[in-house]
């Protein structure tokens, strides 16, 4: 083993940097046997530099953040600062100045991955961001890496926490929406404004990062369709439990049928009770693979927390720690097939679409008429009425997503049609 130790500058201190600075200094002397040479902490940039953060040499703490970067016997920048900028002109600088980069920044990464990507390459530095995605979960080295020989044409996933906490809740206890969210807040799993997680913000990035990786193309966030789940009502669940179904706020990222292009997408949808994604529960997040020759993997654990974040950087470290001595890069960016993204409304899938209409006679073939007039086919019907009035829940069979906001915007023009109560997707099956 050398003696000269790798540097390490953290960019961040919050829950997971805190983390990461802790482990470092207890398992230093494990993770030098790991990489073979040991590694130390050689600053640590904050905006706060007068708040008290114990087992951190207060030497080490900085508010410049560029100088910190810019020194030339840095090995490799953690960054867990998050956001944009000035995440990426630090990381870029790092690159410049001869340091490998950790990040565990889903935003930037699904916003500008090709600028990070392209400066990587150009000074000759590893990017490596595991904790990017679904956090201590090993997810994004099996699709750099270990599945670099296959053909991924699907990966399905919940990739957000916060949001399959609440969808459970609802799920398990009947609570509303709103009651579930507080119970998230009030545990931690949800932030003050939880915009970011419940209107499928976070998991878009994700998938964007993943759809990337598995289909070696660009991907940006621009290019995922996204919706959130705060409409999802415990009439949802009570009408998925009919089909044997429960709902999941999904990732979804797909090869088209024909190979000439991918699409990516965020939104709650139903999947039945026997998919392995539908047991997942609480906080915990689980991204399901398909791959040609694999078959169906699925990865599963904590998505979030300071420590379960931390080990996936860790991870990270020590991987581009050993490349650095032997003087290696790992895997850089894979966007060969240049596939493009197409729209959401070529999505071939099924739908469950709920409608409140007058209880009276012809309603139901005149809402057979406008799916048969838009190529929708129907798969089953539910009819309930009471007092006048009726619920009508229409299940379709596999169709393109355009077809079905056509058939949807029909519907809403039928004077037996009260409204549209709830559009969902159905997956998994």
């Amino acid at each position: 083993m050398r003696t000269r130790p790798l540097k390490v500058a953290l960019l961040g201190c919050g829950v997971v940097g805190s983390e990461v600075a802790r482990i470092m200094t207890t398992h230093a002397d494990d993770l030098a046997a790991r990489i073979g040479a040991p590694v130390e902490l050689a600053g640590v940039a904050v905006r706060r530099p007068d708040k008290v953060r114990g087992g951190i040499d207060p030497a080490l703490i900085t508010t410049d953040a560029t100088a910190l970067v810019k020194r030339g016997d840095i090995d490799v920048v953690v960054e867990v600062i998050g956001g944009i900028e000035p995440a990426r002109a630090l990381i870029t600088t790092a690159f410049e100045h001869g340091a490998s980069v950790v990040s565990a920044n889903k935003a930037l990464l699904a916003q500008d991955g090709a600028t990070l990507y392209a400066a990587a390459e150009r000074h000759g530095q590893d990017l490596y961001y595991e904790a990017a995605v679904a956090g201590a979960i090993p997810l994004i080295r099996p699709l750099r890496e270990s599945l670099a020989g296959d053909k991924i044409n699907r990966v399905m996933g919940i990739v957000n926490g916060t949001t399959n906490f609440i969808l459970d809740k609802m799920d398990s206890t009947g609570a509303g929406y709103q009651e579930a969210l507080d119970e998230a807040t009030a545990l931690g799993y949800a932030e003050a404004d939880p915009t970011a997680d419940v209107e499928g913000f976070d998991a878009a990035a994700k998938a964007a990062i993943l759809a990337g990786i598995a289909f070696h193309t660009r991907v940006r966030l621009d290019d995922v369709y996204r919706e959130g789940m705060t409409e999802v009502t415990a009439a949802d669940f009570a009408s998925a439990r009919q089909m044997g179904c429960t709902i999941k706020l999904l990732a979804i990222c797909e090869r088209a049928a024909d190979g000439e292009s991918v699409t990516a997408r965020v939104h709650p949808a139903m999947i039945p009770l026997s998919h392995p994604l539908a047991s997942v529960r609480e906080a915990y997040n689980a991204v399901f693979v398909e791959a040609e020759a694999a078959g169906q993997l699925m990865f599963y654990g904590p998505g979030a927390g300071g420590s379960p974040t931390a080990s996936a950087v860790l991870g990270d470290v020590v991987a581009v720690c050993r490349n650095r001595l032997n003087e290696a890069t790992g895997p850089g960016e894979s966007a060969y097939t240049q596939l493009p993204v197409s729209p959401m409304g070529d999505v071939v899938t099924r739908y469950h679409i709920s409608l409140d209409v007058a209880d009276k006679p012809g309603v139901l073939a005149q809402v057979a008429t406008v799916f048969a007039e838009h190529g929708v086919s129907i798969d089953t019907v539910r009819q309930q009425g009471k007092d006048g009035e009726a619920s009508l829940v229409v299940v379709t069979h596999r169709a393109p997503d355009a077809a079905l906001s056509g058939t949807v915007e029909a519907l809403r023009k039928l004077d037996t049609v009260r409204g549209v109560a709830s559009i969902m997707r159905v997956e998994g099956e």
